[in-house]
């Protein structure tokens, strides 16, 4: 008897392990490894340790919300490492001891935040388990989508299970114009959960085999290759793609009355020079140059990267961009501060010929310690500034509309990429195409590639042309099937331009908005107490 708690401690160490290896394999899912391919099987490892507890197992079973709590570090600490590349935080003027403090805890903070959502899932799917592996499948989605509907709705926000499949798989992120992100995410959960069935219940079978029996004339051997939840799987994978290939396979329909040829510019200024007299200087040179090739180039309008100019927009007429605007008479949206009572905000103004401000969008989701100061009686002693104004950087409003001469437009300033609703709200005013503002220059490359994989995201499920500038990359131009049709390097110097559809269709999602999750909501209550 005493021989077999180490046995037992083996097994849990094990199980802990399994754990964390299945939620570490699904972060490899994304940049800069991005083995999308993964997200279809790494959650079943979990889901299998989950449902194995009921009240009749061993009490010495590890923990489902441990187990849970687990997964998600792995997940999401390995989604999201490219945090670390904000140390260090020099550009902030924090010193180098206190900035890798700061970063390790964001990290950490991030990770357990993430892992308190699984742990969360894992408790639910025991309490609420009827013991029907179907409804188990059910249930579990509708968890799993329900979670991520609620942390999307928070300032925290990023590594949704949907995005483990941009840029790759556009196929499948073509449901997202059914019901937004969560579409994708319930098939991921759906598949791994029938794949996690199929998986325990052949366990079970074979458990079975070697019990002893009485001899009959009929096989007892199960036909694993007719099982009802592997079929299932297969039936959920394949219909999936199906719907995904219709309509990635409707024509774009280019409209040559409608064309607009945009130019971007990546003005490559590093953060930790930008706001002395050196990097100001280096990005006025950079965006009034870049400005006067694109417009040499015929374009109709110019979009420069997030706080391109970190000045006052009371400032920019004072500014050589400005004079350029005035002279060639070609439309620009301009990164700038914005003046709001003592307060400032990150803002997207339209700058006409003339040199009039006719339209300005205030980014409403704010990057934690890097536009504001997260639990801030703690911090706020360590980071002397957060930024290079001495005013505190307020959010815009939420639901703000975007005009221009070309109509309503669709805006995302650098971390609001990641809140679909945002952008399914805007295309809904009647937003005709996405602009995407971004400043990713103290992150990582990979940082920056999940970056231009959200907004592939958002133009497939708004059916939008999107134009994506940045400081340092990377910088594109995405059609609304979510092919990059031009992307730039990293850490360079570039203009281009590139020639989009303006569009007015609306997608399901974006008349509708997340319907799937309270047709689960439903179905999953229905079937819950009729058992």
């Amino acid at each position: 008897m005493i021989k077999l708690r180490p046995l037992k401690l083996t097994n849990n160490i094990t199980y802990y392990t399994l754990s964390l290896l299945s939620g570490i394999f699904m972060g490899t899912t994304v940049a800069p490894i991005g083995a999308w391919f993964l997200a279809w099987v790494s959650l079943a490892p979990l889901w299998m340790l989950v449902v194995k507890f009921t009240p009749k197992t061993d009490k010495n079973y590890p923990s489902p919300p441990v187990l849970g709590f687990i997964w998600g570090i792995g997940y999401h600490g390995v989604a999201i490492s490219w945090i670390t590349g904000i140390h260090p935080m020099d550009w902030l003027g924090v010193p180098w001891l206190p900035s890798l403090i700061i970063t390790v805890f964001c990290w950490a903070f991030i990770s357990l935040w993430g892992g308190i959502f699984v742990s969360i899932w894992a408790v639910l799917m025991v309490r609420l388990d009827r013991g029907n592996p179907y409804l188990r499948v059910l249930i579990g989605t509708t968890l799993w989508c329900s979670l991520e509907s609620l942390w999307s709705a928070g300032p925290l926000w990023w590594s949704s299970l949907a995005y483990t499949q941009s840029p790759y798989n556009l196929v499948i992120l073509h449901l997202g114009q059914l019901s937004g992100p969560n579409t994708v995410t319930a098939v991921i959960v759906a598949f791994n959960g029938f794949i996690a069935e199929y998986l325990t219940q052949r366990r079970e079978d074979a458990k079975e085999e070697r019990k002893p029996h009485a001899k009959t004339s009929v096989s007892s051997v199960p036909l694993w290759f007719v099982n009802s939840h592997l079929i299932l799987a297969t039936t959920l994978l394949i219909t999936s793609h199906l719907i995904g290939l219709i309509l990635y396979s409707n024509p774009l329909n280019f409209t040559p009355n409608t064309a607009l040829k945009i130019g971007i510019i990546q003005g490559n200024i590093p953060n930790k020079i930008k706001v002395l007299p050196q990097g100001l200087n280096r990005a006025m040179t950079a965006y009034t140059q870049g400005y006067l090739n694109l417009t040499n180039q015929g374009v109709q309008a110019v979009l420069t990267p997030e706080a391109s100019l970190p000045i006052f927009v009371s400032k920019l007429a004072q500014t050589p961009l400005f004079d350029a605007i005035r002279e060639r008479g070609v439309i620009a949206w301009i990164g700038a501060f914005g003046e709001q009572g003592s307060s400032y905000t990150n803002s997207l103004f339209t700058v006409l010929g003339n040199g009039e401000i006719t339209s300005r969008y205030d980014k409403s989701k704010l990057v934690p310690l890097g536009e504001y100061i997260p639990f801030e009686n703690v911090l706020g002693g360590i980071i002397q500034r957060l930024s290079p104004l001495e005013a505190h950087q307020v959010p815009g409003q939420v639901n703000q509309i975007f005009d221009t001469p070309f109509g309503r437009v669709i805006i995302g300033i650098c971390y609001e990429s990641a809140f679909a609703e945002n952008f399914r709200y805007q295309a809904a005013m009647g937003g005709k195409f996405i602009l995407s503002s971004s400043n990713d220059a103290h992150y990582t490359p990979a940082m920056a590639n999940q970056h231009h994989a959200q907004d592939i995201m958002r133009a497939i499920e708004t059916d939008r042309w999107a134009v994506r500038a940045t400081n340092t990359g990377y910088s594109a131009f995405i059609n609304p099937h979510g092919e990059t049709l031009w992307k730039s390097g990293y850490n360079t110097y570039e203009t281009h331009a590139e020639t989009i559809y303006p569009r007015q269709t609306q997608t399901l999602y974006v008349r509708w908005g997340d319907w799937l999750m309270i047709v689960l909501l439903i179905l999953g209550f229905l079937g819950w107490v009729s058992l």
